[in-house]
């Protein structure tokens, strides 16, 4: 493969959500974003590398900008070859999340490989443990969400919280626990909605209803906040996820602010940039937890291939593609018994998502 062979293109998409998700952040109603195609012709048959740039306001450059920033990826390509393309978008995580994933999905194709152990170089790995996510809604509808995921073998589940008083979060969560009994692990996502006083008011109750972790229950810039919280060893871990792009590993970690790390590819500008992140936070003890930003098939598929790519990866939240009323093409992820069964052909495992 040489520069010259190479060339990329890109497409807009807009993916309506099944109904909307509640989050304490507000309703997301459908995702946009762009589908991108690297194209090796070198050889006589042509190799081909997806990536997918779905921008989500708060965590990423914004539509226009990601489409900018692809359009110069696109001419960077001709000229510098990958590593420029990969550097003029450098500072829109969005596009370099879709430059970098069809890259390495192109690279792994060419070396007839899964993707996860073109990333890793480790061992083969068959599933990685998964995680129901649960909107914020009513008490009986989030009470019925848990259980039809139970149902369909989810043992642990993460509900979104935040929304409406902490007191009828506790009776959310309390609901559901009575309702699927002890030995689903549940979580709860606050998005940054609560003061200290009510994080903490949330925590004790959380405890006693066997939640296992907490997510983001702060906002972002409160570091101190989150330490304190956790200093508590209620039992319940705290995990940050909007706080990483705050603050960077370092911080959080000097700050003992975290149990849990909330690892987001395309907030971060890649599967790429995301393992290191994961392999910074285990040499610090520090448990790296991988989500989506409810992306399509193309970007799902890579945080599935990240996650097998992490040695001991918890339930990861990955199990997203069911909030989508339509998607870029087929799902060639597998979800059974709580777990997602990892593409084994070469590179992503993702095909006809590119029609012309």
């Amino acid at each position: 493969m040489t520069d010259a062979d190479l060339s990329l293109a890109y497409r807009p998409f807009s993916l309506a959500l099944a109904e909307p998700l509640e989050t304490a952040d507000g309703a997301i109603t459908s995702r946009e974003g762009f589908l991108v195609r690297l194209v090796d012709e070198a050889g006589d048959d042509s190799v081909v590398g997806y990536g997918e740039a779905t921008p989500l306001p708060g965590w990423t450059e914004s539509l226009a900008d990601c489409e900018q920033a692809l359009e110069r990826a696109q001419n960077a390509l001709r000229t510098g070859g990958p590593s420029e393309a990969l550097e003029v978008v450098d500072q829109q995580v969005a596009a370099r999340h879709a430059v970098s994933l069809a890259l390495a999905d192109l690279q792994a194709t060419c070396e007839a490989t899964p993707l996860y152990r073109y990333l890793g170089q480790g061992p083969m790995v068959g599933r990685v443990p998964v995680n129901a996510t649960i909107g914020d809604g009513s008490l009986a509808d989030t009470a019925r969400d848990v259980r039809a995921a139970v149902d369909r073998g989810f043992d642990t589940c993460k509900l979104k919280v935040g929304l409406r008083s902490v007191a009828e979060d506790v009776e959310r969560v309390r609901r559901v626990r009575e309702t699927v009994g002890p030995d689903v692990e549940l979580r709860a996502d606050a998005n940054e909605a609560w003061t200290y006083e009510q994080a903490q008011s949330a925590l004790e109750a959380f405890a006693d209803l066997d939640v296992s972790i907490l997510e983001q229950p702060l906002p972002a810039g409160a570091l101190e906040g989150h330490a304190d919280l956790r200093a508590q060893n209620t039992g319940v871990s705290i995990a940050l996820d909007e706080g990483l792009l705050e603050h960077g590993v370092d911080t959080i970690c000097d700050a003992d602010a975290a149990d849990v790390v909330v690892l987001k590819p395309m907030a971060l500008g890649g599967i790429d940039v995301a393992r290191k992140v994961a392999a910074w936070l285990a040499e610090l003890e520090v448990m790296p937890l991988v989500t989506t930003t409810i992306d399509g098939v193309v970007a799902r598929t890579g945080a599935v291939h990240l996650a097998a790519a992490i040695p001991d990866v918890p339930a990861c939240g990955l199990a997203t593609g069911n909030l989508l009323a339509e998607d870029l093409g087929r799902d060639p992820v597998l979800l059974e018994k709580g777990s997602a069964v990892v593409p084994q052909a070469k590179g992503l495992g993702v095909a006809d998502v590119w029609t012309e």
